[in-house]
């Protein structure tokens, strides 16, 4: 898992636009790299702030939140580059972007960064899941939007979250306000 810093350290290396937004919605919607690569762009609502991921892992689909900051560096791309059907174009006109090429492209950034551990594309999936967690979003819904069918899946996160312990009470006293 990379901690915050790494992430803005990873996402603003790539020379190219295209590899610094493909990091970073890659983290920001948890997307596994088969999703990202065959993502296209009728899949992304800004208007419902939307990520709708189709047929992924056990042929189901999902809808993620777009981030405010995604959207904004999306529609700086798309001006730029002007994909055609896939958010992110492969070397043929209307192919998608290898899963190769997004490997190497993430290796190639995570070289020129001062990150020591080990990493792989999948690393932001995890890293997603795990800030997501400690940031106070349920379980549930962690689950729901990773897409894992079995929510044991999803509980492996918890062992790597961090969290502030609090202090422990008896839920009595907080349902009455007995200081008054």
């Amino acid at each position: 898992m990379l901690n915050r810093k790494e992430l803005k350290q990873l996402i603003s290396t790539p020379k190219w636009k295209k590899h610094r937004i493909l990091i970073a919605l890659v983290y920001s919607a948890g997307l596994r790299i088969g999703e990202v690569s065959r993502l296209e762009q009728r899949d992304i609502d800004m208007e419902r702030m939307t990520i709708h991921i189709r047929q992924s892992k056990y042929k189901k689909d999902r809808v993620v939140p777009l981030s405010e900051y995604m959207k904004k560096g999306l529609q700086d791309y798309y001006q730029q580059v002007c994909p055609i059907k896939y958010v992110f174009n492969g070397k043929a006109t209307g192919s998608p972007l290898s899963i190769r090429a997004i490997q190497y492209l993430f290796r190639q950034a995570l070289r020129k960064t001062s990150i020591q551990k080990p990493a792989n594309v999948h690393t932001l999936r995890h890293s997603y899941a795990t800030h997501l967690l400690e940031e106070g979003v349920d379980i549930l819904t962690v689950r729901d939007m990773l897409g894992h069918e079995d929510v044991n899946t999803t509980l492996t996160y918890l062992h790597v979250a961090q969290f502030e312990r609090n202090r422990a009470h008896s839920p009595l006293d907080s349902l009455y306000d007995w200081r008054s």
